[in-house]
């Protein structure tokens, strides 16, 4: 049951980058449409299931995660428009799964014994190499070289805000349902802040926005499920996050199906290759 947990955040954050190309706008208006859904999605969720229970400095945490993953998710927006979907989403699930999985282990204790470091050390390095896989390509073009060099920079940049995203709520001690309004908030107070400091020449409240709005319901699916999966009595931050990051083969397979991004035969079978050995890396991981 909890591996099932663990896996729900990954369908709907798969479907999450599909959603926001096809509606598209500036990372600034992809930004505060889905926070907005996340806040409406809190705001309902808090009033009908779960009333807020936390303290001020648990609410200051969570608000805190919230506001790092809205950091995090701009960027990946932005390296939507620099790299793709398809280049942009295998890239930034091997850092975060660098990042946050040795985070869980080293702040949190999880893989505590040896056998399943070995374990976890194992799955993590078949992911990656699979990763790599996804992003190979057959004939690149002349321009290329700096467009990933731009993408990498940005998705290394919005790691930091995933890795502070699952960081946070760790401190607090209270079922993962109810830290999902104090996140909402926060992450919609980031997108204010951001599209402020952000000079593109759009305004953020305006249709592209709010059509984007369903981007927000969407992540909030996977959002609550994946602070279920966290906690340490189910799947762990390592495990959790981890068992999250399938959604890279939703997100790959879908931006080459949906969007028509291009790949020849043989970067189509290097990516069904990499994405076999993601999901092996993550069978492995959830059974630690």
């Amino acid at each position: 049951m909890n591996i099932l947990i663990g896996l729900i955040p990954a369908l709907f954050w798969g479907i999450l980058p599909l959603c926001v190309s096809k509606i598209g706008g500036k990372p600034t208006q992809q930004i505060m449409g889905t926070t907005m859904g996340v806040l409406l999605t809190g705001i309902v969720a808090s009033l009908l299931f779960f009333p807020m229970r936390l303290d001020a400095w648990a609410f200051f945490l969570c608000f805190l995660s919230g506001a790092s993953w809205a950091f995090g998710q701009i960027n990946q927006y932005r390296a939507f428009t620099q790299i793709g979907v398809s280049q942009t989403m295998p890239l930034s699930t091997g850092m975060q799964l660098v990042g946050t999985s040795l985070m869980g282990v080293v702040a949190f204790g999880d893989w505590g014994t040896v056998q399943a470091k070995v374990i976890g050390a194992v799955a993590l390095t078949l992911i990656i190499i699979g990763i790599w896989m996804t992003t190979k390509q057959e004939h690149p073009e002349p321009h290329s070289g700096g467009n990933m060099r731009a993408g990498v920079i940005t998705l290394l940049i919005s790691t930091i805000g995933y890795v502070g995203y699952s960081f946070f709520p760790n401190y607090v001690s209270v079922d993962g349902w109810y830290k999902f309004m104090p996140q909402s908030v926060g992450m919609v107070v980031a997108a204010i802040t951001m599209s402020m400091l952000t000079r593109d020449g759009t305004r953020p409240w305006d249709k592209k926005s709010l059509q984007n709005i369903i981007c927000g319901v969407i992540f909030s699916g996977a959002a609550l499920a994946y602070l279920v999966s966290i906690e340490p009595h189910r799947n762990g931050v390592a495990s959790g996050f981890t068992l999250s990051q399938m959604n890279v083969i939703i997100s790959t397979l879908g931006s080459i199906l949906l969007l028509g991004e291009k790949k020849t035969r043989l970067e189509l079978l290097y990516v069904l290759g990499g994405l076999a050995l993601v999901v092996i890396g993550g069978v492995l991981i959830g059974t630690l």
